[in-house]
């Protein structure tokens, strides 16, 4: 066993650890920050996204020791501490960008990677970057919606196919 200690979602946080064992497990298991999902265990899907210093990483295919000492933010760390969503969630929510919700809390961490990175993407830049994200139910047009709404873009009304 070896001691791993970081901060998540600005909360020092410690724990004994198997070297084998993976971020994603630490923070759902041993911490409970369960809205961070498991989806493929491949890195293929997104649903893990998390932030580790500042950087969007997939926390499936991370080993908890690699986050020794870093800056890890998880979904739980986007809304206030009273509970109000921030932008990004909220225009989730007014624009419908999801539907079982089981990709929301990656495409939430990628969305604000994003931003962060470019406050005025392009519906096709939003587009490349979401490429590592799999969503099943949306087609992800709502999903671009709602991105480009959060970035203070105008969203055009859906056309009707």
């Amino acid at each position: 066993m070896n001691k791993v200690e970081m901060t998540v979602n600005g909360k020092p946080v410690s724990g004994e650890v198997e070297g084998r064992r993976l971020l994603v497990e630490f923070l759902r298991e041993d911490l409970g920050l369960t809205g961070t999902h498991v989806g493929c265990d491949t890195s293929q899907c997104g649903a893990c996204v998390v932030h580790m210093d500042g950087k969007a990483v997939k926390s499936c295919t991370m080993f908890a020791l690699e986050a020794m000492n870093a800056d890890v933010i998880t979904i739980e760390g986007q809304a206030a501490e009273d509970g109000t969503l921030n932008t990004i969630q909220q225009a989730f929510q007014d624009h419908h960008g999801l539907q079982c919700g089981y990709c929301t809390p990656g495409m939430v961490m990628s969305a604000a990677a994003l931003l962060r990175d470019n406050p005025k993407p392009s519906e096709a830049e939003i587009r490349q970057y979401l490429e590592g994200n799999l969503c099943r139910c949306t087609g992800y047009h709502n999903i671009i919606r709602a991105i480009l709404a959060a970035s203070g873009q105008e969203v055009a009304p859906m056309e009707v196919e």
